[in-house]
C-alpha cells in the first residue's frame, strides 16, 4: 500500500517547501518527476528524460510556430557542366511541445566538380522530427559530349556540350527539376519555385527561381537553381542564391546551386518563428534571433537545438 502524506500539515503556512538551486547546481543525476525550485529562473522546475529540466506549469503544453527549412545547394558540373539543383525546401506551421528539444542540421553546399564529371550534391537540413529537406542535385558535367544531371531537393542541369542530356529529378513538394543540354551549352539547375531552364544552341539554361517567404518579416527568396554555362551566352541564377558567371558560387544560407562551371553550392538555413510568449530562450548553436511583430524568429545558419 502506497504510504499516504498529509500535505496541509507540512510547513507552518500550512504548504510543501521544495528542493531549491539554481540552473549551475540542479542535480547532476535527475530522475523522472524529480522536482525543484530553480532561483536562476524563478521558475518550479520538473525532470523529464525527453525534454530535460523545464518550467513545471508548462510541461507538456503545446504551442504552434512557423519554420522553413531549406537544404544545402549541389554543386555545378565541370567547364561546360550543367548548374546545380538549389537545396529542397519546406515551409509550413507545426506544434511545438513545451520542454521538448528539437534538433537543428543545417546543410551544407556541394563542392563544384573540378574535372570532368558531376559536381557533388548539397546536404540536408533538418529539423527535429518535423521536416527534412533533401540537397540540391549536382549539375551534369563534360569537356565535351553530354551527362544528365542528377536528382535531388531540386535537379541538376544537364551537362556538356551536346544535345539529349536531361536534367535530375527535383524531390516532390520540395523543388524541381533541371533543364535539358543543347548544342554548345548546359541546362540550369532547377529551383524551389520553377524547373530549371533547358539549353538553347551555344546559351546556357537559366537557373529556376526560388520560392520567397517572409518569416523573417522581409520577404526573401530561397533555394535558386544555378545557371547554365555557353559557348556565348551564360544562363542566370535563379532568384533565391542561385550562381551565375562572374559570381559562380551559390550564396550562403539560401540553398542556391552553383554555376555550370563549377561553382560551389550555397549552404542552407533553418529558420523557426515563434510567439514572443512562448519563446523560451534555451538554445544551442547560436542562432541569430529578433522579433518580428509578437514573433521571436531563430535563424539557424549552423546546427544546433531549440528548446521549446
Amino acid at each position: 500500500m502506497t504510504n499516504a502524506v498529509n500535505l496541509s500539515a507540512l510547513g507552518s503556512n500550512g504548504g510543501i517547501t521544495s528542493p531549491t538551486w539554481t540552473t549551475a547546481t540542479r542535480p547532476s543525476s535527475p530522475y523522472t518527476g524529480q522536482m525543484g525550485y530553480n532561483t536562476t529562473t524563478g521558475q518550479l522546475e520538473i525532470y523529464n528524460t525527453v525534454g530535460g529540466w523545464v518550467n513545471a506549469g508548462t510541461a507538456g503544453n503545446t504551442y504552434s510556430a512557423t519554420y522553413l527549412v531549406v537544404a544545402g545547394g549541389g554543386g555545378g558540373g565541370y567547364y561546360y557542366g550543367g548548374g546545380a539543383g538549389a537545396g529542397g525546401l519546406l515551409t509550413s506551421t507545426t506544434s511545438l511541445t513545451s520542454g521538448t528539444t528539437y534538433s537543428i542540421t543545417v546543410g551544407g553546399g556541394g563542392t563544384g566538380a573540378v574535372s570532368i564529371g558531376a559536381g557533388g550534391n548539397g546536404s540536408n537540413s533538418v529539423f527535429g522530427s518535423i521536416a527534412t529537406t533533401i540537397g540540391g542535385g549536382s549539375g551534369g558535367g563534360a569537356s565535351s559530349g553530354q551527362q544528365n544531371g542528377v536528382s535531388g531537393g531540386s535537379g541538376g542541369g544537364a551537362g556538356g556540350q551536346g544535345v539529349g542530356g536531361s536534367g535530375g529529378a527535383g524531390t516532390s513538394g520540395q523543388g524541381n527539376a533541371g533543364g535539358a543540354t543543347a548544342s554548345g551549352a548546359s541546362g540550369g539547375g532547377g529551383g524551389a519555385g520553377a524547373v530549371g531552364g533547358s539549353a538553347g544552341t551555344n546559351a546556357g539554361g537559366n537557373g529556376g527561381n526560388g520560392t520567397a517567404s517572409s518569416i523573417t518579416g522581409s520577404s526573401v527568396y530561397y533555394a535558386g537553381g544555378g545557371g547554365g554555362k555557353g559557348n556565348t551566352t551564360q544562363g542566370t541564377g535563379g532568384l533565391g542564391g542561385g550562381g551565375y558567371a562572374g559570381s559562380p558560387n551559390g550564396v550562403a544560407n539560401t540553398g542556391g546551386g552553383g554555376q555550370g562551371d563549377g561553382g560551389n553550392g550555397g549552404s542552407g538555413v533553418v529558420i523557426i518563428s515563434v510567439p514572443t510568449a512562448n519563446y523560451t530562450g534555451t538554445t544551442t548553436g547560436s542562432p541569430t534571433v529578433t522579433t518580428n511583430g509578437s514573433f521571436k524568429v531563430l535563424t539557424f545558419t549552423s546546427s544546433g537545438s531549440y528548446t521549446a
